[in-house]
C-alpha cells in the first residue's frame, strides 16, 4: 500500500510538472507558434558552443548563431556541403599552407544591435583558445576545440579579414568552422563590466552565465525565454543578413522529452507539432492519424567504439570481427526500428567517395562469427565478457536501450556475454571525450555514442588518428594504428579534393578491414511532424533548417 500511494504522488507530481511544461503563455493570436519535443533531457546550452552532441549543435547553435563556414541544408537529395556563412570566401596561403584568410561578410549584426567583424572573429577563437582572454571559457573547449583541433589562433587583417593559423596543414580547416559560432564580444562586455566576482576569471564565470541566459548571436532565431530543463522559446529575427531564411514562424518553442513514448504522446495529444525520434512501434498510428514521418539517411552512425589500452578483450581481430558477422542489421531495421534505420557495413556505404574497397565484408554471418571466435579461445562453456557504456536516450542515440539489448541477445549467440552501463546522455558524451583510462569509464571496454560523419575530422580522424586521444579528441579507445596515422596526415596535407578523396576512401576501407568500431546503423534523423506544418526540408545531414518552416493556424 505504501509503494502504491507513492507512486500515485509520483504520477501526480509528473502529471502537474508536465502540464506545467506544455502551458504556452498568453500569446497574441496573430502570432504562430512552432513546438517541438527534443530527445535531449535538458535544454543544450544557449552560450555560443552547445552541449548536447549536435542535436544542442542543431537547436541552440544553428538557430541563434552562425560560423563562418555553414551547412547547406535545403536539399533533401544532394549531400549538404559547406558554403559561406559570415565569412564570404576563404582560401590557404600558397607559401604556407598553415595560413588561411578569409573575408567576412559586411553589414552583419548580432542580436544586441553590435557589429560583427574581424575583432569579433578574434574575440570568439580566443574564447576557446586563448587562456589568457578575459572572455576564456573552459566549459566551452570540450565541445569545441576538439572540433577543429588545428585551429591555433586568428588575427585580425582589416575589420573584414581575418587570418587564421593552424599548427600543421589542415585541409579540414573550412569544414571544422562549422562549430565555431560568434557569440557577440559586445554583450558579454557588458554583463562582465556588471558581474559580481573576486577576480576576473569568477566575473568571467559570472558574465557567461548571464550571456546564457539572455544570448546574442547573428543567427536567424533570437532568445526570448527560457527555462532550464523546461523550455526556450525563440523568436524570428527580422533583420537577419540572409533574407531568404528569416524564419517563417514567429515563435518556436524547444522542449526536452528525453523518453520516446513521452514525446509520442505529446504529438499525439496536439500539445507539440513536432518530435524528434518518435517511437517506433507508434509509427503505424502517427501516420494513421494524419501525421507525417519525416526520414532520410544521414551521415551518421550508431556504433560500438572498442577500448584497445593493454587488456582490452577487442585487442583481438577476430573477437571484433565476429562481433560485425553476429548482428543481424537488417531484422533489427524491420523489427525492433520499424524501418527507421539503414544497416551499416562501415562509416561510409557503397556509393559514398569516401567509402574505399574494404577486403572485410561487414553481413551478419552467424557460423562465420561462431568460427573467428572459437579460434579466439571461446564458446559455449567460456563466455567472453564485454562491458559496454551507454545512454537511455540522447542526441543522435536513437533507441539505445532497446537496440543494445538486441545488440546483447544476439552477441550471446556468438559466446558473449554482454554488460550495460546505462547512464545520463549528458554524463556518457562527457566521459566520451576523458576516454576509457578514465575512471569514468567505470570499467567498461567499449562505449557506445553515436557520430556523425559529415566531414572527414567527424567521421574518421577524431577516432582513428592517435593523437586524437583524450583530452584532445575523441579516440575513446586509444587506437594506435600507424597506417591509420599515415592516411590520416596525408589526406591533411592534399588540398585537390578528388586526391584527398581518394585518401580518405582508403582510410575508411582500413578502418572497415580493422574492424574499428562495431557498426551497427545509420540514423535516418526520423521525426514526426504534424500536418499542419508546410515547408520543411529533411536534409541528408543531421541538422535542420527551421527558417521555411511554417504552421497553419
Amino acid at each position: 500500500m505504501r509503494n502504491s500511494r507513492f507512486n500515485n504522488r509520483r504520477a501526480a507530481l509528473l502529471a502537474l510538472s508536465m502540464a506545467s511544461v506544455f502551458m504556452m503563455p498568453s500569446l497574441a493570436s496573430a502570432e504562430s507558434v512552432l513546438r517541438i519535443g527534443m530527445t535531449a533531457a535538458d535544454i543544450p546550452r544557449t552560450l555560443g558552443q552547445p552541449d548536447q552532441g549536435f542535436e544542442g549543435n542543431r537547436f541552440t547553435g544553428l538557430t541563434m548563431y552562425d560560423g563562418l563556414t555553414m551547412w547547406d541544408l535545403s536539399s533533401a537529395t544532394k549531400a549538404s556541403v559547406v558554403i559561406p556563412g559570415l565569412a564570404t570566401e576563404w582560401k590557404v596561403e600558397d607559401a604556407d599552407h598553415t595560413k588561411w584568410i578569409f573575408k567576412l561578410r559586411p553589414g552583419v549584426k548580432f542580436h544586441d544591435g553590435s557589429d560583427f567583424n574581424a575583432d569579433a572573429v578574434v574575440w570568439n577563437v580566443d574564447k576557446v583558445l586563448n587562456k589568457e582572454a578575459p572572455q576564456y571559457d573552459p566549459s566551452q573547449i570540450g565541445v569545441t576545440a576538439s572540433r577543429m583541433p588545428t585551429l591555433v589562433s586568428a588575427k585580425k587583417i582589416d575589420d573584414l579579414t581575418v587570418a587564421l593559423t593552424t599548427k600543421e596543414p589542415d585541409s579540414f580547416l573550412p569544414i571544422n568552422l562549422t562549430n565555431l559560432f560568434m557569440a557577440s564580444p559586445a554583450k558579454w562586455q557588458a554583463l562582465y563590466d556588471k558581474a559580481e566576482g573576486a577576480d576576473a576569471k569568477a566575473k568571467s564565470t559570472a558574465a557567461w552565465a548571464a550571456f546564457a541566459k539572455d544570448a546574442s548571436g547573428t543567427g536567424p532565431w533570437k532568445m526570448a525565454k527560457f527555462t532550464p530543463r523546461e523550455r526556450l522559446e525563440l523568436v524570428k529575427n527580422d533583420g537577419y543578413w540572409d533574407k531568404k531564411r528569416v524564419p517563417h514562424v514567429d515563435r518556436m518553442v524547444l522542449l526536452p522529452m528525453p523518453e520516446a513514448n513521452a514525446r509520442t504522446a505529446a504529438l499525439l495529444s496536439g500539445q507539440v507539432d513536432w518530435v524528434e525520434a518518435p517511437a517506433p512501434d507508434a509509427v503505424k498510428e502517427i501516420e494513421a492519424r494524419g501525421f507525417k514521418i519525416e526520414k532520410n539517411e544521414q551521415p551518421h552512425v550508431w556504433p560500438w567504439q572498442f577500448s584497445r589500452i593493454e587488456g582490452s578483450p577487442w585487442n583481438d581481430i577476430r573477437v571484433r570481427r565476429a562481433a560485425n558477422l553476429c548482428i543481424d542489421r537488417e531484422g533489427m531495421r524491420d523489427g525492433l526500428l520499424a524501418g527507421l534505420m539503414v544497416p551499416a557495413t562501415g562509416t561510409f556505404e557503397p556509393g559514398h567517395p569516401w567509402r574505399g574497397k574494404p577486403s572485410f565484408q561487414i553481413k551478419y554471418d552467424l557460423p562465420a562469427a561462431q568460427k573467428l571466435m572459437k579460434e579466439a579461445g571461446y564458446g559455449p562453456n567460456k563466455k567472453l565478457t564485454v562491458k559496454v557504456q551507454t545512454s537511455a536516450s540522447g542526441s543522435g542515440q536513437m533507441l539505445p536501450l532497446p537496440m543494445n539489448e538486441y545488440l546483447q541477445q544476439a552477441l550471446a549467440e556468438c559466446y558473449f556475454d554482454v554488460k550495460l552501463d546505462v547512464i545520463e546522455w549528458n554524463t556518457l558524451f562527457t566521459n566520451w571525450r576523458r576516454g576509457v583510462k578514465d575512471p569514468s569509464a567505470n570499467g567498461s571496454d567499449a562505449i557506445n555514442v553515436t557520430y556523425a560523419a559529415m566531414d572527414p575530422f567527424f567521421a574518421l580522424v577524431r577516432f582513428l588518428q592517435s593523437s586524437m586521444a583524450p583530452p584532445v579528441s575523441n579516440n575513446w579507445g586509444y587506437i594506435n594504428n600507424p597506417k591509420f596515422d599515415e592516411l590520416v596526415k596525408k589526406a591533411r596535407t592534399t588540398f585537390t579534393d578528388k586526391e584527398r578523396d581518394d585518401v580518405l576512401a582508403e582510410l575508411n576501407a582500413a578502418s572497415i578491414d580493422d574492424a574499428a568500431f562495431l557498426y551497427v546503423a545509420h540514423d535516418v534523423g526520423p521525426r514526426a511532424l504534424s500536418p499542419k506544418i508546410k515547408g520543411f526540408v529533411q536534409p541528408k545531414s543531421w541538422f535542420v533548417d527551421f527558417s521555411p518552416v511554417s504552421i497553419a493556424p
